[in-house]
């Protein structure tokens, strides 16, 4: 039994069926409404993106917004520069910092991918230029796919630079949440916002 395209919350604005996962939480709305789909360049944003993507493999998105605040007092404001330089004791704080996932190799993937991501921008340049490079064409990725030609492709040129936990659904749901493609099903009361934004937006190079 498929799962119906849109979801109808008590406010009465229809919304991505994925948002009935966690009814009636406003913060969860929230970051459907506000975040998701929305083009971003920032680069410790999209590190962020990138790390809290890895951790959510096998749990709920919802698990991990509600730590979000603890993840990025935990890793430094995910400042790549910062987490590259984590140690041995950094690790053993974080598995005894009960508000993130402890979860050891998870973890110290993001210690290790930060270190490869200060490799990546030496030579890309930044972090947001590399990304913006596969974003796909106009209408040529269809909803409710868990993953996509273009995920396929960043995941294995992030895994040949060394990468860990960026496989193509996990580089699919960041490609959704960075807005490097509008994932709002057409009738979601967040579709036009967000592809309003993604005209508007200046992509980095």
């Amino acid at each position: 039994m498929t799962r119906p395209p849109l979801y109808l919350p008590p406010d009465g604005q229809p919304r991505c069926a994925w948002c009935a996962a966690a009814p009636g939480d406003a913060d969860y709305l929230r970051y459907h409404d506000e975040e998701w789909g929305r083009p971003v360049a920032d680069e410790f944003r999209l590190f962020e993106k990138l790390c809290l993507e890895g951790f959510q493999s096998g749990l709920s998105w919802r698990t991990i917004l509600n730590k979000r605040e603890a993840f990025r007092a935990a890793f430094a404001g995910f400042d790549y520069h910062r987490v590259a330089r984590f140690t041995e004791a950094d690790v053993a704080r974080l598995l005894a910092d009960a508000g993130i996932v402890r979860h050891r190799g998870k973890i110290e993937a993001a210690i290790h991918n930060a270190g490869r991501c200060v490799e990546l921008v030496a030579e890309t340049g930044s972090l947001a230029a590399y990304l913006w490079r596969f974003e796909p064409a106009p209408n040529t990725v269809a909803h409710h796919q868990s993953q996509s030609p273009a995920s396929v492709a960043l995941s294995k040129d992030l895994k040949k630079r060394g990468w860990k936990f960026v496989g193509p659904t996990t580089m699919h749901a960041l490609m959704q949440a960075m807005g490097l493609i509008n994932d709002h099903e057409a009738g979601c009361v967040s579709w036009a916002a967000a592809q309003a934004q993604r005209e508007a937006f200046r992509r980095p190079r």
